[in-house]
């Protein structure tokens, strides 16, 4: 097993609660930041420029990304422009379509010229990665974020498909791929094994980090104290007459 200081793959923090957020940001492994309108919902957040420049008025050196939330793409533009102002470090996330399935790749072309940089996200095809390298300015940094977990939700191994989108993406040198949506801890070896630069890990898969390299006879030992202790907790009894 890897230690997680000898990973290549860059650990992002995916989240939108501010307290959780600057937790991680000053955590020295955590080289970047994502959130997306659901995840602001989720935590609350009703004022979405408010909540971002906040933020932003901590987290200045790291990555930072932020979604356009419009479905019309002259608007999504306009929102764009807006939200790349916002800081030297920010990410506009992009998704791949809007709801009518319309690609977005001549937006994307159209801000990557202007030197947006760019987050495109919700990506799970491998037509839709071509559709995205092929529109990128090759002098705009930006991430070609590819949900790999929904990908494996759906029954398919996202390994292969992610290994093909690392070999695309590298037409773009300033490209950059992120493994997306992530179900475990392994994830992140997975990531770094074929080359992935970048994945986003929620919290809660954060966690887990401390049991990497941790010895599995005592882990499991742990597990059975577990099953042990919260049945006594619990009070639970068997009529053995």
């Amino acid at each position: 097993m890897i230690e997680i200081s000898k990973l290549k793959v860059k650990i992002f923090a995916d989240g939108a609660d501010k307290n959780g957020m600057i937790e991680m940001y000053n955590k020295p492994f955590i080289k970047g930041l994502t959130t997306n309108p659901t995840l602001m919902k989720k935590a609350g957040i009703t004022n979405y420029e408010y909540f971002a420049k906040d933020i932003l008025q901590i987290i200045t050196d790291k990555p930072l990304s932020f979604e356009v939330f419009s479905d019309d793409f002259d608007e999504m533009k306009r929102q764009a422009l807006k939200i790349s102002t916002w800081g030297d470090n920010v990410y506009v996330k992009i998704p791949i379509t809007n709801t009518q399935r319309i690609s977005a790749k001549y937006l994307i072309k159209d801000l990557s010229d202007s030197g947006v940089k760019l987050n495109i996200t919700a990506m799970m095809t491998l037509n839709q990665v071509q559709d995205v390298v092929s529109n990128l300015n090759p002098e705009v940094s930006s991430y070609v974020s590819v949900f790999a977990g929904r990908i494996a939700d759906t029954g398919v191994d996202p390994l292969p498909l992610m290994k093909s989108v690392v070999e695309i993406t590298k037409q773009k040198p300033k490209a950059e791929v992120i493994w997306a949506s992530p179900r475990e801890l392994l994830n992140i070896f997975h990531a770094d094994q074929i080359g992935c630069q970048i994945i986003t890990v929620t919290n809660d898969i954060l966690k887990k980090l401390a049991l990497v390299g941790y010895d599995l006879d005592e882990y499991s030992l742990d597990t059975v104290k577990m099953f042990y202790n919260d049945a006594k907790t619990a009070s639970f009894t068997i009529d053995l007459k």
